[in-house]
């Protein structure tokens, strides 16, 4: 995902309304989320449907390796020796 460009990705809400299409297609061109604010204050951002799958997958896998590391600091872990061992027992029955 793009970053937001200050100058170009905030827009208030009266002309979020005025100009929605656009704006849309804005967001699938660039890639870059916009923010729309309402009285001044950010109030909800739009971004593209692909770009916002693509970070729900990062999520997804940072949320699995912070899993992990707490498996393995609570001993839960196994070794690479062992994991590859009952891997290969699963693939040769």
């Amino acid at each position: 995902m793009q970053r937001v460009e200050l100058d170009k990705d905030i827009k208030p809400i009266s002309e979020f309304r005025s100009k929605a299409t656009s704006f849309i297609e804005q967001v699938h061109k660039t890639k870059r989320p916009l923010v729309i604010t309402n009285h001044g204050k950010s109030a909800a951002i739009l971004m593209d449907v692909c770009e916002y799958e693509v970070l729900l997958e990062k999520l997804e896998l940072l949320q699995d390796i912070h899993l992990a590391a707490t498996q393995i600091h609570e001993g839960k872990g196994v070794s690479h020796y062992t994991a590859k061992k009952h891997i290969l027992e699963k693939f040769n029955k």
